[in-house]
């Protein structure tokens, strides 16, 4: 018979291998994981017409949560991840106007706003949240690949919507339109009345 004492040390030695193939399975996952988000990421990072880059350390998971759903509407994501993996993000992001040098940017809890099609109505529903919990704090942004300032953010939340400009904008040339509506239908009546007398006088010529 084996002795008791190797049969033990097989045990272990056995015992380990499990643990080790069962670590490097979780690395691995973990590590595909990381992977997905940074590449996740990266394709908002790409997408995006307006990033906003703002920490949200003291917003509860409900305040996270009614801002996302606000910003959902306009068609903007708010995304919260780990400064080393949005680091990594931007080092592989296709949009080369968004540079960042200053490595103190990413100190805290950061979270990042993507807007893809509206950049001016997520920017009125973080101001919105802003005035009302005083969070989360900006810290800067790019639209259309131009850097911009916490103050110029604020600025920019603060211009009329798109829906609001439009109806300014007809609003202003409701009278030139109505105008011209008149004019063109004048010069059409004028037209066809002047072809029907035309056609009235070559039928008395016949």
């Amino acid at each position: 018979f084996e002795p008791y004492s190797n049969r033990i040390e097989k045990a272990r030695s056995k015992i380990g291998r499990i643990k080790s193939i069962l670590m490097d399975t979780k690395i691995n996952k973990s590590r595909q994981k990381k992977e997905q988000i940074v590449a996740k990421i990266a394709n908002k990072l790409n997408r995006a017409k307006g990033i906003i880059f703002a920490n949200y350390q003291g917003m509860t998971h409900k305040q996270l949560e009614d801002l996302k759903k606000e910003l959902k509407k306009s068609d903007a994501e708010l995304v919260v991840t780990k400064n080393t993996l949005l680091k990594i993000a931007l080092s592989k992001t296709e949009n080369q106007k968004i540079k960042i040098e200053d490595s103190k940017t990413f100190q805290g809890a950061t979270a990042v706003l993507f807007s893809f099609s509206n950049v001016i109505a997520p920017l009125k529903a973080l101001a919105k949240a802003i005035k009302a919990i005083n969070l989360p704090e900006i810290k800067f942004g790019f639209l259309e690949g131009k850097m911009l300032t916490k103050d110029d953010i604020i600025k920019l939340s603060t211009l009329p919507s798109k829906e609001i400009l439009l109806a300014q904008i007809v609003g202003g040339i409701k009278a030139p339109i109505f105008g011209l509506h008149r004019a063109l239908s004048w010069n059409i009546n004028k037209l066809a009345l002047t072809l029907k007398a035309i056609e009235q006088n070559k039928q008395k010529k016949s």
